[in-house]
C-alpha cells in the first residue's frame, strides 16, 4: 500500500490506523524482505465486520442475498411475486431484507433490475414490471431503514465482475449475458461505461444475420431475434410443429435433433460474430458470459468460435472468454456490490 499510495511507512501508519480501531482492517503479521529497518506490517480487510444485501428482482420474483465485504453470499432466500403494484413489491423487498439479514446490522442495500434507471434511484423505465418514474431507492430505504441504491441489473452484475469476480485483475473487459433479452456490459480503463440510454438494452438491436429472423421492432437477423430464449425456443417449436422451451430446445440439441442443432449452431454463430464485434470494437482482455441462457454457450461451443472467425482477423488473438452460471443469485452480489461501493466511497445515501 505503501508503494503504491507513494507514502511513507509511517504516514500509512496514521492513516490505517482508524480503520483498524473502526474494524475494516486487521493486522494479520509482519513480513520482513531482509532490508535494515523494521518489518512490514501486513493488513488484510475484515469481511465480516460490515454486512450488505442485494437483491434481484425479476418479472415474477424476488431474489435476495446477505453477503459479507467482498461480496461473499453468507445467505439468500427468495419469493415469487403476484402483485406487481411499487407497494405490494416493496414490502416484500422489506420482508426479505429482515430475514436474510438474521439480526444482524445491514450497512447498505443493492437493488438490481432490469431496465432504464437514473441516478442509481429513479426507475424510469422498467415495462416487465410495469413501472416508470418510480423513486425505488428512497421508497425501500425508508421501507426498510437500509441506505438502499438501485441500478440496472446488469451494471451491477459488470461491477460485481470489476471488483471481486472474473474481471478484477483486468482494466478493459466485456460482459456478455444471455436469457430473455441480451445485455453487453464494457470496463474500460478501470470504470465501467454507462451513459443515459444504458438499460433500454441497444445491444439487442446489433444485426448478426442478415438473412435471420425478423425481431419485434421489424429488424432482420439481430441479436433479439437470434440469441433471446424465447425466439430460441420459437424458432425450435415451429420447426418441430410442437411446443418447446429454451431448455428443451438446448437438451434437443445436445442429444443431436437436427432441426434443434441447426437452430442452437444458428444462435452460436450469431453470438461469435456478436463477440468479434465487440472484441474488434473494444479489444478486451476478458469477455464474461452470464445469464440464465448462458447454456447456449456450453452447448454451441463450435458454432460461437466459427462465429468469431469469420469476422476476427486471423492475426488476431481473441482474448479469455469464461463461462458462468445461470444461477439468479449471483447477480445478487453484483446488486449488493452497489452498496459496498457507495459505502467503500463514503455515498451511501441518508435514510429519514
Amino acid at each position: 500500500m505503501a508503494r503504491r499510495l507513494q507514502l511513507s511507512p509511517g504516514s500509512l501508519s496514521r492513516l490505517t490506523a482508524p480503520l483498524i480501531a473502526g474494524g475494516l482492517l486487521r493486522e494479520v503479521g509482519e513480513h520482513n524482505d531482509g532490508r535494515v529497518g523494521r518489518p512490514t506490517r501486513l493488513l488484510d480487510m475484515d469481511v465480516d465486520a460490515k454486512h450488505f444485501v442485494g437483491m434481484k428482482l425479476r418479472g415474477n420474483e424476488i431474489i435476495a442475498a446477505r453477503t459479507n465485504l467482498r461480496g461473499e453470499i453468507q445467505q439468500h432466500r427468495s419469493v415469487q411475486i403476484h402483485d406487481r403494484s411499487p407497494k405490494t413489491v416493496i414490502g416484500q423487498i422489506a420482508d426479505l431484507a429482515k430475514q436474510v439479514s438474521e439480526g444482524l446490522d445491514i450497512d447498505g442495500l443493492g437493488i438490481g433490475i432490469g431496465g432504464l434507471i437514473r441516478d442509481r434511484e429513479y426507475v424510469v423505465d422498467a415495462r416487465f414490471l410495469g413501472w416508470s418514474d418510480l423513486p425505488l431507492a428512497r421508497l425501500v430505504g425508508e421501507a426498510t431503514g437500509i441506505p438502499t441504491l438501485v441500478d440496472n441489473d446488469l451494471v451491477a452484475f459488470t461491477e460485481y465482475e470489476h471488483w471481486f469476480g472474473e474481471g478484477r485483475e483486468d482494466d478493459r473487459f466485456a460482459v456478455v449475458t444471455l436469457g430473455v433479452g441480451t445485455g453487453f456490459g464494457l470496463v474500460a480503463n478501470g470504470a465501467i461505461v454507462t451513459g443515459d440510454d444504458y438499460g433500454i438494452g441497444l445491444v439487442g438491436h446489433w444485426p448478426l444475420d442478415p438473412t435471420g429472423p425478423l425481431c419485434f421492432a421489424g429488424h432482420r437477423g439481430c441479436a433479439t431475434s437470434v440469441l433471446n430464449s424465447d425466439a430460441i425456443a420459437r424458432h425450435v417449436a415451429e420447426a418441430l410443429n410442437r411446443p418447446v422451451d429454451f431448455e428443451g430446445a438446448l437438451d434437443l440439441a445436445a442429444d443431436g435433433n437436427p432441426a434443434a442443432r441447426r437452430v442452437i449452431d444458428d444462435a452460436g454463430r450469431g453470438l461469435g460474430r456478436l463477440l468479434a464485434a465487440i472484441c474488434n470494437l473494444t479489444l478486451p482482455q476478458r469477455i464474461i458470459i452470464a445469464g440464465e441462457g448462458v447454456r447456449l454457450a456450453y452447448i454451441a461451443s463450435e458454432a460461437i468460435h466459427a462465429g468469431i472467425a469469420a469476422d476476427r482477423d486471423p492475426r488476431a488473438t481473441t482474448p479469455p472468454i469464461v463461462l458462468g452460471t445461470k444461477d439468479n443469485v449471483d447477480w445478487c452480489r453484483g446488486a449488493a456490490v452497489l452498496a459496498i461501493q457507495a459505502y467503500v466511497h463514503g455515498k451511501l445515501p441518508v435514510v429519514g
